[in-house]
């Protein structure tokens, strides 16, 4: 009698992550022309998505619910765009602040998605082990406040999309000079197109309010989980600034704001 071994089962990552059934396939993610992610330009003009999240789109509303049933019973795993049409995904350009309640979290599937940027309060996701926004070709860049994350150690980004990454070293975007105060800034609607982002409350490094003091923005490379990602301070002193870690290995060693020569290419 041979005896026969079970044959051995290997975890598909991909298969389940947000691919719509057939009958719900369509164009769900729009074309992204800020630099060639298939080859080097390295002094290519870059600059930051100006999308503005349409808070009245059905997609925005239908995340809204998803994030208050995934607060409310607790889940681990949290997979939203798999929830929504084809159509809806692509009206989703950010994520909620309200995604700082999804502390039992651990981890948040982003596949394919339409996202340009991701807000800061993804830090107060204090259990978030696993961070999974793969071919998401229009998300450059992250928040500083993602470091707050201490607990992630496993991610899975599609790096050519960033900016600064080892393979192509796509520029920065430059940076808005530092403002000693903000009384004549609206924090709360920034042109995204000069900012980033379309709003600002507290310090990426310290978390004091931004309204209290000035505001500077820095950009720093460092390694977040398993990728080094290029993250966006947003930093309401020069104190602040200095306090900020080295950049990785391999990267501009220290923050700056755009226009810095870097390290050569992968390509090279």
């Amino acid at each position: 009698m041979t005896s026969q071994r079970e044959p051995q089962l290997y975890v598909n990552r991909w298969g389940d992550t947000s691919d719509p059934a057939p009958e719900r396939r369509g164009i769900r993610q729009d074309a992204c022309a800020c630099f060639d992610q298939s080859r080097p330009h390295p002094r290519a003009r870059v600059g930051f998505h100006t999308e503005r999240q349409d808070t009245s789109a059905p997609g925005w509303r239908r995340l809204l619910e998803l994030i208050d049933e995934a607060a409310a019973d607790g889940r681990e795993e949290f997979r939203p765009l798999v929830e929504l049409s084809p159509e809806e995904r692509r009206q989703i350009v950010t994520l909620p602040p309200s995604i700082a309640r999804l502390t039992t979290v651990r981890h948040l599937v982003l596949y394919g998605s339409n996202l340009v940027r991701i807000p800061p309060e993804i830090g107060a996701m204090t259990n978030l082990e696993e961070f999974t926004p793969y071919t998401s070709y229009r998300l450059h860049w992250f928040p500083y406040e993602l470091t707050r994350c201490e607990k992630l150690t496993r991610s899975t980004v599609s790096t050519r999309a960033l900016f600064g990454n080892y393979k192509l070293r796509p520029p920065f975007p430059h940076l808005q000079p530092p403002l000693d105060s903000v009384t004549d800034l609206a924090l709360g609607d920034l042109d995204p197109r000069r900012w980033g982002t379309t709003a600002v409350h507290r310090c990426s490094v310290c978390d004091r309010p931004i309204g209290q003091a000035g505001l500077q923005q820095m950009w720093i490379s460092l390694r977040v989980a398993t990728d080094v990602l290029p993250l966006l301070v947003t930093a309401c002193s020069s104190a602040c600034v200095a306090g900020l870690p080295s950049g990785a290995q391999d990267y501009i060693p220290t923050p700056h704001q755009g226009r810095v020569d870097q390290p050569p290419s992968d390509w090279d």
